[in-house]
């Protein structure tokens, strides 16, 4: 069997906040912007790799989410508890440092060498996603 990850899905609460953070701030290329009654998806991903992308998406725009579960969501997204995603890099030092510098991204950790065996360091884009980036070795 070949399966492989074609895209994944976060939630923007603000399109062009996320724009800064996924193209100018990580240097993504975007791929479709799509606007339909008032919202936006916006897909990204790493220059040179057609196949793999980031659907950012309206986290209220499926019909059958509730007023309530859109609340839940909403909460989650400023707490960061609703979503996250796992990169990679060669040079880990150099990422965080260059996100570090941006207004796009909150740091919540920075370069830590882990138990479990990794070097990572992560953030919250602009709509509290964490986004964990991990050193390639």
């Amino acid at each position: 069997m070949d399966i492989s990850i074609h895209a994944s899905f976060l939630p923007h609460d603000d399109p062009e906040a996320s724009l800064a953070f996924y193209r100018d701030t990580l240097g993504f290329e975007v791929r479709k912007d799509v606007g339909y009654g008032g919202m936006r998806w916006i897909t990204v991903g790493p220059v040179g790799r057609p196949g793999t992308s980031i659907v950012l998406t309206p986290p209220a725009a499926d019909p059958g989410v509730t007023d309530d579960e859109r609340r839940v969501i909403t909460e989650m997204m400023a707490k960061g508890t609703y979503a996250g995603l796992l990169l990679a890099t060669d040079d880990l030092d150099g990422t965080f440092a260059k996100l570090q510098a941006a207004d796009s991204a909150e740091v919540v950790q920075e370069p830590t060498e882990q138990p479990y065996g990794v070097r990572d360091c992560a953030f919250r884009d602009p709509s509290g996603n964490l986004i964990r980036i991990q050193e390639l070795r």
